[in-house]
């Protein structure tokens, strides 16, 4: 589903020049669960965001599904993304002025669906994320578990081929977060394909595979198997 050749992203500004990734190759099977992880400023998010399509590449190439996206121009990048990718997020993301219901409505509007099966399915998404009874309300009336089963339920509503999670049970308690790492588990044997960046070792457990960032460089990849067998 994923690939990614030499990919390189520097940062540039009047006096500084930054490397954020430097050749990075890897591959991601559809219905992989990957984690990415590494130190703060590895790299991790920005490599997020350019499998994601919110940011290009400085070199190299992106495949997504056999296309070549990594020299696509933003508004081609939005398109694209529409209906593929979608992003669930430490802090969130949750529209403060819209209810719960309409927050999980907002992509299936961009993606024109009709009204009786946009109603169905964020109905569904609310009732699988155990979120449904708060439907009226709004995200600061929730807490913030209760956020993330929003966010994830308004992620996975237009059914993408590809859930990208940065750091999602971040500014959750540990029983709260190993509820949301269950749901991605789940969300990825029914089929979706997740990459997720993390700095926990008990979330990045709930992947088939760990990619290590340094500097803006793979250092190392690890099964399941394996990751659990390292000792830190």
């Amino acid at each position: 589903m994923i690939k990614v050749e030499n990919l390189s992203k520097v940062f540039q500004t009047e006096e500084v020049e930054t490397t954020a990734l430097n050749k990075v190759n890897l591959e991601i099977k559809e219905g992989e669960f990957v984690a990415i992880m590494g130190p703060s400023g590895c790299g991790k998010s920005t490599l997020l965001n350019i499998l994601g399509m919110l940011d290009s590449p400085t070199n190299g190439k992106y495949y997504f599904c056999e296309n070549e996206v990594s020299s696509l121009k933003e508004k081609q990048r939005n398109t694209f993304r529409k209906g593929n990718i979608n992003f669930v997020f430490q802090s969130f993301n949750l529209i403060d002025e819209l209810s719960v219901y309409k927050n999980v409505e907002l992509p299936l509007k961009y993606l024109r669906y009709d009204l009786g099966k946009k109603k169905k399915r964020v109905l569904e998404m609310l009732d699988r994320m155990k979120i449904g009874h708060r439907r009226n309300h709004y995200p600061q009336q929730l807490s913030g578990g209760q956020q993330q089963r929003v966010a994830i339920a308004r992620a996975i509503a237009p059914n993408p081929k590809l859930l990208l999670a940065d750091e999602p049970t971040g500014n959750l308690d540990s029983k709260t977060g190993l509820e949301v790492m269950n749901l991605l588990s789940e969300l990825n044997a029914e089929g979706t394909t997740i990459v997720m960046v993390t700095h926990s070792e008990r979330d990045a457990e709930f992947a088939h595979r760990v990619i290590r960032l340094f500097d803006g460089e793979v250092t190392m990849e690890s099964t399941k198997k394996e990751f659990a067998q390292i000792e830190y």
